[in-house]
């Protein structure tokens, strides 16, 4: 299994950016898909989580009315549109694959990461 992430960068406060993490080895339409972000010195936390099929999603409050979680099956593509972005956004952002289903933000029950992809507000 291979969790691309991309599309991080540096960014001014109050821009925007689009990540996408592709995915492989996997049947994709099966897992619910989240995204994590960790910032230097603090633990990982949990951003957004979309369900199978795209019905269902959930945001921790601080993202919430600025971020949109997305995904495309036909793609194996998962997608974190992020706008009014914050200097407090500044992190390394991965994605994780849940074979459940569905949306959880607990980092143990997510069976599959990417990498990450850094992303850094400027204020």
């Amino acid at each position: 299994v291979q969790l691309q992430a991309y599309g991080g960068g540096l960014v001014q406060a109050g821009g925007f950016l689009r990540l996408s993490c592709a995915a492989s080895g996997l049947t994709f339409s099966r897992y619910a898909m989240g995204w994590f972000r960790q910032a230097p010195g603090k633990e990982r936390e949990f951003v957004a989580t979309v369900s199978w099929s795209g019905a269902s999603t959930y945001y921790t409050n601080s993202v919430k009315g600025r971020f949109t979680i997305s995904r495309d099956n036909a793609k194996n593509t998962v997608y974190l549109q992020m706008a009014s972005l914050k200097s407090e956004d500044t992190a390394v952002y991965y994605c994780a694959a849940d074979r459940s289903g569905l949306v959880h933000s607990a980092t143990r029950e997510y069976d599959y990461w990417g990498q990450g992809t850094l992303v850094t507000v400027s204020s």
